[in-house]
C-alpha cells in the first residue's frame, strides 16, 4: 500500500489496536491473536495498528515486533494493518523496517525514549526514520515527544511519506493551530486514552477520526458510536457516554495502566484468549473484571 493509499484509508473511518495475546508464561499466543484480529475485522475498522499502545508495544522486544505484524495481516483480510515503532532513533529504524518487510503497510511512531528532547533533534528523529522506509508513516504527539506546528511543518515538507499525526496531548489549542497550518497535508488521528470521551472536541479541531480501543471487545457499540459521531446526533453519543464510557472510565482510573489492562480484561470476557497483560501492567482484580462485566452485556443493548 502506498503512503497516500494509507492516507486515504486512515482517514476513511474508525481505527483501532488490537491487544496482543499472550499465553500463561507471556510469550506471543499467534492463533487467538489470529483469531481475535479476524474476528475485528469483520466490523468495518478503515486500519487496525498491530503491536500498538494498547498491544503492548512497550512490553515487546522489537524482534518481537514482525511476528505479530505477519500474524495480523494474515488474518485482517483487505484491512490495513500498521505498526506501532519506537524508542531511540536506531532501534526505531530496525523495527520501521522489519515491520515493512513482514508486510505491514505503516508505522506509528510512539515516542522516544525516558528522556525530553529539542525541537531539532525530534526533527531528525523522525525524518531519520520516514526516510529508512517507503511505506507511510504516523507520528505521535504524546508525553515526551511534543512536535510544535513549525517543526511538523519542516517534516511535511522534508518526508514525502509522512501522512498522518496522532495527539495523544490533549492540547487542543496545538492540535488547531497544526490542523489550520497543516491542512490536508496529513490526516489527523485522536490519541487519548480512552478516545471517545474526547472525540467531540477533537472532531471540532479538525480531527475526522480516533483510536478506540474498546472496538477489541465491544465493536459493535465503538462503531454505532463513530457513527452517531460523524452524523452530528449528540443525543445519541452522550447516551453511549453516559452508559457505557463513564462507567468503564470509572473502572479504567482504579490503577495507572488500566486503560490497556481493561481492554485486555474486555477481550477475555468476550471469550477470546487474550491472555494476561506483561509486567510493568497489572491485570484487573476479580473484583473489577465482575464490574465490566455487566457493562459489555449492557454495550449489546445500546
Amino acid at each position: 500500500m502506498s503512503p497516500q493509499d494509507l492516507k486515504t484509508a486512515l482517514g476513511a473511518g474508525l481505527l483501532s489496536f488490537p491487544v496482543t495475546a499472550f499465553d500463561k508464561d507471556g510469550t506471543f499466543n499467534e492463533a487467538p491473536y489470529r483469531a481475535h484480529v479476524e474476528w475485528l475485522s469483520g466490523f468495518g475498522a478503515s486500519v487496525l495498528f498491530a503491536a500498538g499502545g494498547t498491544g503492548e508495544f512497550f512490553s515487546l522486544a522489537p524482534d518481537e515486533i514482525p511476528a505479530i505484524v505477519k500474524a495480523a495481516k494474515a488474518s485482517a483480510g483487505p484491512t490495513p494493518i500498521v505498526a506501532g515503532c519506537g524508542y531511540g532513533t536506531e532501534i526505531a529504524v530496525g523495527i520501521a523496517r522489519a515491520a515493512e518487510k513482514a508486510g505491514g503497510d505503516g508505522i506509528l511512531l510512539l515516542p522516544h525514549y525516558l528522556i525530553d528532547a529539542p525541537q531539532e533533534g525530534l526533527f531528525r528523529h523522525v525524518r531519520r526514520v520516514c526516510d529508512s522506509v517507503g511505506f507511510g508513516v504516523m507520528v505521535y504527539n504524546r508525553d515526551n515527544s511534543i512536535l510544535q506546528p513549525d517543526t511538523l511543518a519542516r517534516l511535511c515538507d522534508a518526508c514525502p511519506n509522512l501522512i498522518g499525526f496522532k495527539d495523544g496531548s490533549g492540547d487542543i489549542g496545538l492540535v488547531r493551530q497544526i490542523t489550520a497550518t497543516m491542512g490536508d497535508r496529513l490526516t489527523y488521528l485522536g490519541g487519548m486514552p480512552t478516545a471517545e470521551l474526547f472525540a467531540e472536541a477533537y472532531l471540532g479541531a479538525g480531527f475526522t477520526t480516533y483510536s478506540s480501543a474498546v472496538f477489541n471487545f465491544v465493536p459493535a457499540l465503538a462503531m454505532e458510536f463513530y457513527r452517531a459521531l460523524r452524523a452530528g446526533e449528540r443525543a445519541r453519543t452522550e447516551q453511549i457516554l453516559t452508559e457505557f464510557f463513564y462507567p468503564f472510565m470509572r473502572i479504567r482510573n482504579r490503577q495507572k495502566g488500566y486503560a490497556v489492562s481493561a481492554i485486555k480484561a474486555g477481550v477475555r470476557l468476550v471469550g477470546h484468549r487474550a491472555g494476561p497483560v506483561r509486567p510493568p501492567l497489572v491485570d484487573l482484580t476479580a473484583e473489577e473484571e465482575a464490574m465490566l462485566k455487566p457493562l459489555i452485556e449492557k454495550a449489546a443493548a445500546l
